[in-house]
């Protein structure tokens, strides 16, 4: 039985509308996943982030491998009790932590011995370990281990990080023990296309239960990153999700949606709303400025957030300037409302058949 349902497809366009099913609820896609790195959204309570429109949400089985550690979410109760959030969560493999925050790490087929950022611990993990770490965390959707590649990237090291990423699918789904737990495959291959191809068709072989494109918003530039989603995603199967992995801004989000992917992750409107940057639809808003010093409107006018209900940029300058945390706070929350708002109407758009035009208009903002 299938865990995804295909409801409705754009017709100027690869956009799909759909429903995934997982053990903690259902999600309509296209979807965009607030992250929660380790074990929670910076500075946002899960009830604030339903309130924004989120229904699941991404943890780091990195982080939270070195921090709490999976004995202690085993004994509280599971990843869930520790984040206080009872809708899905997805939890990526750790492998592109391992190849980020470790430049030491060994790397060979069997797997990675690398330095915790924290105290330089010397910890190894493969796609057993990665698999089984995350079915004792007990997140919803789980990501297989995969080898990351920096761009550019020589043809040599970009051919053995396929053939790893393969090989490591194949054994993270012999280490599933979890049939609860929807398991994805990660496409590995830079912007180099016949090793998109080759690695995406191997992976559809091994019948994972959704497919994501990794090793993507690393340097390549939002052109080649869409050339790449656009040659990807017509190979990966019709009835199954497709996650491009850490995108991004609004701009590339609407583009991949438009090239058929349906689910997304990022840190940007977090990341940004603690340095006082924010999104709108038109355009981004930098509430450091001095030209908001005395301006009583809200970041968005129409925004129907908390922050826009209550707080003007003026405030909101005044709390950046003074150092009080409610400014990152609020300019988070707005950034995630906006975010939200933006794949409502994507979703709202592919079911009118509309979504071509939608975008077309989003982008010329």
């Amino acid at each position: 039985m299938s865990n995804f349902e295909l409801l409705s497809t754009d017709c100027k366009s690869a956009a799909r509308l759909g429903l995934l099913t997982t053990a903690h609820g259902k999600v309509e896609t296209p979807v965009f996943m607030p992250v929660g790195t380790a074990g929670a959204v910076k500075g946002i309570t899960p009830q604030q982030l339903k309130e924004t429109g989120a229904n699941i949400i991404l943890a780091n089985t990195y982080h939270l491998l070195l921090r709490p550690g999976v004995e202690t979410v085993e004994k509280i109760g599971g990843l869930h009790k520790l984040m206080g959030w009872n809708n899905p969560i997805l939890t990526d493999s750790g492998g592109y932590q391992v190849f980020s925050l470790s430049p030491l790490a060994k790397i060979d087929d069997e797997g990675v011995e690398f330095a915790s950022h924290i105290d330089g611990a010397k910890l190894y993990l493969n796609a057993e370990i990665a698999t089984g770490i995350q079915n004792r965390l007990g997140a919803d959707i789980i990501m297989c281990f995969d080898q990351c590649t920096p761009f550019p990237c020589d043809d040599t090291q970009l051919n053995k990080a396929v053939e790893r990423t393969i090989s490591w699918a194949k054994r993270c789904k012999q280490a599933h023990t979890k049939p609860d737990q929807l398991l994805f495959g990660i496409v590995q291959g830079g912007t180099d296309l016949p090793m998109r191809e080759q690695c995406a068709r191997e992976l559809v072989e091994l019948e994972f239960d959704g497919y994501a494109i990794g090793g993507l918003s690393v340097g390549e530039g939002h052109k080649e990153m869409i050339r790449t989603v656009s040659h990807t995603t017509p190979i990966l199967p019709q009835d199954k999700p497709r996650y491009l992995m850490g995108v991004g801004t609004p701009e590339d989000i609407i583009a991949a949606i438009g090239a058929g992917v349906d689910m997304f992750d990022c840190v940007l409107p977090t990341r940004n709303g603690r340095n006082a940057f924010a999104f709108t639809k038109d355009g981004p808003v930098r509430l450091r400025n001095s030209a908001h010093i005395n301006d009583p409107s809200p970041i968005e006018a129409g925004c129907d957030c908390y922050c826009c209900g209550n707080f003007s940029r003026a405030a909101l300058r005044h709390f950046f300037n003074v150092g009080e945390m409610l400014g990152p706070i609020l300019v988070s929350l707005h950034n995630l409302r906006f975010y939200q708002r933006l794949t409502a109407g994507a979703r709202q758009a592919i079911k009118e058949n509309k979504f071509a035009d939608w975008a077309a208009e989003q982008l010329k903002k």
